[in-house]
């Protein structure tokens, strides 16, 4: 049983069903809960995955995708004080954008064993706290 950070972008390609990567998402949570694994993500992933829905004007199913999320998140890693200064760390020493950083942050915070993203200019970075950064096309689960 791990605890697995997922990237906002794993959410977006699920939920939009992209034919590049919905496919392996799906395989990857169907695997996670045979493992009995425990999905996290932070709170700014819900912003990123509901701004979707308001840019496209589609009011009506944000509750719906608000609550989709809901259900098969296991943790919300809120943005706090001492997810601010792992933020700073991580912007003051790497090149990682802000946004990326966030994640990271949170994932850190939250003792993360595995964070999972398409981003692979985030793919083997070290930073503390998580034990694993793995791509997408990765074999890891």
């Amino acid at each position: 049983m791990s605890r697995i950070y997922w990237d906002s972008m794993l959410f977006i390609y699920w939920l939009d069903n992209n034919p590049l990567f919905s496919s392996r998402i799906a395989s990857i949570h169907s695997r996670m809960e045979q493992r009995n694994d425990t999905l996290i993500t932070s709170a700014v992933t819900f912003g990123e995955v509901l701004a979707g829905a308001y840019r496209k004007a589609q009011l009506s199913k944000v509750d719906d995708v608000r609550s989709g999320l809901q259900s098969i998140v296991s943790e919300v890693i809120p943005f706090t004080l001492e997810t601010a200064d792992a933020y700073a760390r991580i912007r003051g020493s790497t090149n990682i954008a802000s946004p990326d950083a966030i994640h990271l942050a949170c994932a850190a915070s939250a003792g993360t064993d595995l964070f999972l993203t398409n981003d692979h200019k985030l793919v083997g970075k070290i930073i503390p706290g998580i034990q694993f950064i793995a791509g997408l096309d990765s074999n890891i689960i």
